[in-house]
């Protein structure tokens, strides 16, 4: 299925495994553009909530940045501290929490939009399927759990969206000064945090 099913889908509510979606992006080598996803996600639907779940380092300044942006652009963060496992891997998991809210807000949604393949949260998108809500899960084919894929009411890569999605670099614009001069001035994203590390 290449298009999210966009016909009576009520209210939504989006929840959004962000380490997930990050790797995910990785892995297609695009960054993505939070502001055109939530655009596609929605995409004239009444929205209640877009949680996005993620693991911080608070020492992070270039993570905080992309946070607080978030923040103001729709999104409401859901966020826990990095652990630093004895092996040195480092681990921010949120599965409990994107299930518990997905389960607790389903009352007020008629259609819940999980981005993330993680086979975990299959019970959760069950229960919120007994209580009437309509699940639409949006991952990338080869990190999506089989198990997820069998308990959503639709499913969406992507890989086939990704264009739609995308982070566009930025070309440049041109502002006058209060001197009359015209000045082109390179727009950086580098700015703008858009990542994990």
């Amino acid at each position: 299925m290449a298009v999210l099913n966009r016909s009576n889908r009520g209210r939504i509510a989006i929840f959004i495994d962000g380490s997930n979606l990050f790797y995910a992006a990785l892995e297609l080598g695009i960054e993505i553009d939070y502001l055109k996803l939530l655009c596609y996600l929605t995409n004239g639907s009444p929205l209640l909530r877009c949680l996005f779940y993620t693991g911080v380092d608070p020492t992070n300044e270039k993570q905080q940045g992309f946070l607080h942006w978030m923040r103001r652009h729709g999104y409401r963060v859901i966020s826990r501290d990095i652990i630093q496992l004895p092996d040195g891997s480092k681990k921010g998991n949120l599965d409990v929490e994107i299930a518990v809210d997905m389960v607790t807000l389903a009352e007020y949604y008629d259609t819940a939009i999980l981005v993330s393949g993680d086979g975990d949260l299959a019970y959760a998108v069950n229960a919120v399927s007994y209580r009437g809500a309509r699940v639409e899960v949006l991952g990338l084919r080869s990190m999506t759990s089989e198990i997820l894929l069998n308990v959503a009411d639709s499913y969406i890569d992507l890989d086939a969206i990704k264009e739609d999605v995308r982070k566009t670099p930025a070309t440049g614009y041109y502002y006058r000064s209060f001197s009359g001069i015209q000045v082109e001035e390179q727009i950086s994203d580098g700015n703008l945090p858009n990542s994990f590390d």
